[in-house]
This record gives structure tokens, sequence and C-alpha cells, in this order.
């Protein structure tokens, strides 16, 4: 097995009880809520940012601090001979690039990988990755493999309100009204680069149908192959809403005939743009030799 270190942030949903386990390692994400600085699973668990956010506090994301990501890089390259550094989407966020510069001074020693995933998405990259590394594969080979494959993936998201779009400025408080008038349950979608609109469904019943759909058409088109040669993973997301997660879960296996593999609340720097209550539906190709 290569000497590498496996690095990824909280966007990953791993928690660090799980990176232990795993024997990888995860960067916290950073928020300010009303002017106090917190990080993900450190000192702000899921429960006590729902509850901020319920109460209308001002809350914004940032990424982690280059002073942070290099001090973990310098530590673990006292032990490892190199390091897997795996980002968010580097259409969601500055980090992958921030960390990319950073990796310049590093002689190759630190491979950061832009392949375009979050949430449960970025979750299988991450035991991608790790299982690479038992498989003897190089820090630049585990990036480029990554990289070819990055558009291996969909997200479906339901929303469950329209508040926290119109908060974060990305839909018009006129278009937040009309919404929630006519009780539109809004379905985005996650391709990789950024988050889009995909439909509107008019209840969470049609919206579960649209999401489900799409994800069929994903597998009978974009991803026919590794479908039919049974290496797509399915998982969901949620936000403070595990027993319809749950529900979802048994919707899907009994579908497409597969294990859904995770069920895990969605990772926070999402979550604070579209609210308590949205379901997530998302498939993955998982890598093997």
């Amino acid at each position: 097995m290569a000497n590498i270190a496996i690095v990824t942030d909280s966007n990953s949903g791993i928690t660090q009880a799980m990176a232990k386990e795993m024997g990888i390692h995860v960067l916290p994400m950073p928020f300010t809520i009303d002017g106090e600085l917190f990080y993900e699973d450190i000192s702000l668990t899921q429960e006590q940012f729902y509850e901020k956010l319920l109460s209308d506090a001002e809350v914004s994301t940032s990424q982690p601090s280059p002073g942070d990501v290099l001090d973990l890089w310098d530590k673990l390259l006292l032990e490892y001979d190199e390091i897997v550094h795996i980002p968010m989407s580097s259409g969601l966020s500055s980090s992958c690039s921030t960390a990319t510069a950073l990796s310049a001074d590093y002689d190759g020693r630190v491979q950061v990988v832009n392949n375009q995933r979050i949430s449960v998405t970025m979750r299988q990259s991450v035991e991608d990755a790790v299982n690479m590394a038992k498989a003897g594969k190089t820090a630049k080979e585990i990036k480029e493999i990554m990289e070819e494959e990055k558009f291996e993936s969909s997200i479906y998201i339901m929303l469950d309100t329209l508040k926290y779009l119109k908060k974060g400025g990305r839909i018009t408080p006129a278009a937040a009204a009309i919404g929630t008038v006519l009780k539109l349950k809004p379905v985005l979608q996650i391709q990789g680069e950024k988050l889009d609109a995909f439909s509107k469904s008019r209840n969470i019943k049609q919206a579960k149908k649209v999401m489900i759909s799409a994800m069929k058409d994903d597998f009978e088109k974009r991803f026919s192959k590794a479908y039919a040669d049974n290496d797509m993973t399915l998982a969901i997301a949620h936000t403070q809403n595990f027993e319809a997660a749950s529900e979802l879960a048994k919707e899907l296996s009994e579908t497409f005939d597969l294990e859904v593999k995770y069920v895990d609340p969605l990772s926070l720097s999402v979550s604070c743009h579209i609210g308590p209550g949205a379901l997530a539906v998302a498939c993955a190709k998982r890598w093997h030799e």
C-alpha cells in the first residue's frame, strides 16, 4: 500500500469520528454566525446549526483558511510520503483553487483533486481514493483517475422552502412569494460545476417522482454502462429530514434494485442556502480495479 494521506473537508459529510475509522483526515468548514466563528463538527453540530438557522441568525460560509490547510499538510508529510487532497467542487467554492495554488510549493507531494463533487458523491470519492491508495496507486495517479471520472455523478435536491434561497439572493423576493403561495417544491440539480434549477413541483410526492425519474434517465443514458456493470452507487442526503429520507431510500432501492449506500445529512455549506426539510437523491460511479 502506498504511504498516502487522504484529506477532504466536512462538505463530504464525513464526520471526525468517521474519519478516524476510515484512516483519513477531514478539514472542518468554518461558519460565521452572528459574527461568531464556528467549525463544522468541531464547535458546531447539525442540531446547533439548524437551531441558529431557524432563529434567522446571519449565517455565512467560507473556505478553510490557508494556514489551517498548510498546517495539516505539513504535519501529515512528517508521516506520509504524499497527500491526496479532495475539496468540495470548484464550482461551489474557491477552496479547490486555493488548495491547488498552495500545493505548488510541495514539489508534487500534494495532489489536489478537482473532481466536482459534494456531500454523498464526495464521500464516495474519498472512499475511492482510499481504495486506490490501498491498491498501490500514487497520489498523482489517484488525482488523474478521479478527475477523468469527475462528472460520473448526479445529485437532485428537493427544497421544502424558498426562504433561504431568497435570503441568499439566489431568487427574487417576488419569485419566492409566488412559490410560497403556490406551495411549489423546486428541484435543483448538481452536475459537477454548480447548483442549478431543474424543475418545479406542486407537492412533495410529485417532487420525489421528478427526482426518481431524473435518476432513471441518468442510469439509462449518462451512466448506462456503469449501471449495467453494477458500478453505480445510490445515496440520499437530507436537511433535518431523516424519516422522509429513510422512506425515500426504500423506494429507490425497489425502483433500481440497488442498495442505497448512504443516508446522510447534507453538508452545512449547502444546507445554509436551502434550509431544513430538503431531500436529495444522488448517484456516483465507484472505482475498482
